[in-house]
């Protein structure tokens, strides 16, 4: 049986996103944060990790951004195959969400079109969406704000098949020592591989998304994060780059299958600040 659902539902649905995921810190991550507080040895370092945790704590207590760049409004629906959306045009919905949180929520417009010597779009439209059709008649909205400090030091690379794990750990690695403190570290890595030059880097955003230090379901691929993990953290760049243990909260891997004679591999960085919210109608 299908199930409706309404523009005006899919908007203020995007414009409560938008302002909950530039206030409120995810428990994940500040968890993380926590413990990464306990495992800093380097005295500069301690400061940081302790002045992100208040940072957070008086953004949700003043409902004011936890950076000031509150990003490119990136958008993931799950869109239930029995769902029909009433009332206009779904992206035109997600759009208004964006603009009317944005606006409501004093989040600072980074949006330029055209690209190239554009002007500022006023309202952090367009959003950027990823849409998967998927069973069921329900919509789940995620609404992950990507900051351009981070998003900059992401890379793609089109490995050979014969590089194999370790051509990916070095891409990683590569990728993470050449961002240094740009992306405001302690880091996330989201890395996606497999697929093709836009699947990876589709995947590696996607791991962005999983609870924080949740374990890849397949076992090598666990083993895989934690051994970037491990290894990243020996690169001393430390929180904000003062140097120390603590360079990434964790690495998250997705895959996909591949082309025999390719092996894309995409590395997505994620800032302290790894603001992502849900809901489902």
């Amino acid at each position: 049986m299908t199930r409706t659902i309404t523009c005006s539902e899919i908007t203020a649905a995007v414009a409560s996103l938008c302002k909950e995921a530039n206030y409120y810190l995810g428990e994940d991550v500040r968890e993380a944060l926590d413990r990464a507080l306990k495992e800093e040895i380097s005295p500069p370092g301690q400061g940081v990790l302790r002045q992100l945790l208040e940072n957070a704590a008086i953004a949700a207590a003043e409902e004011v951004p936890i950076c000031q760049d509150t990003g490119a409004a990136v958008v993931f629906l799950d869109l239930g195959q029995d769902v029909r959306i009433t009332g206009g045009y779904l992206y035109d919905a997600i759009n208004a969400g964006v603009a009317k949180g944005y606006t409501e929520g004093y989040l600072r417009k980074s949006m330029v079109f055209p690209p190239v010597d554009g002007k500022n779009t006023g309202d952090n439209t367009p959003a950027i969406i990823h849409t998967r059709i998927v069973p069921g008649d329900k919509l789940t909205i995620t609404l992950a704000p990507k900051g351009g400090g981070s998003e900059n030091m992401s890379a793609v690379g089109m490995l050979t098949p014969a590089a194999g794990i370790p051509g990916i750990k070095k891409f990683v690695l590569d990728t993470v020592k050449k961002a240094g403190p740009n992306p405001c570290p302690p880091i996330i890595v989201g890395v996606g591989i497999g697929g093709n030059f836009e699947k990876c880097a589709l995947l590696a955003k996607e791991a962005l998304l999983r609870p924080l230090g949740q374990p890849h379901p397949r076992a090598e691929i666990a083993q895989l994060e934690q051994e970037l993990l491990r290894e990243i953290n020996c690169l001393g760049i430390g929180p904000q780059g003062f140097g120390g243990r603590v360079t990434a909260l964790a690495v998250h891997i997705e895959i996909f299958a591949r082309h025999i004679a390719s092996l894309p591999v995409a590395v997505n960085i994620q800032c302290h600040a790894a603001r992502h919210k849900s809901v489902t109608l």
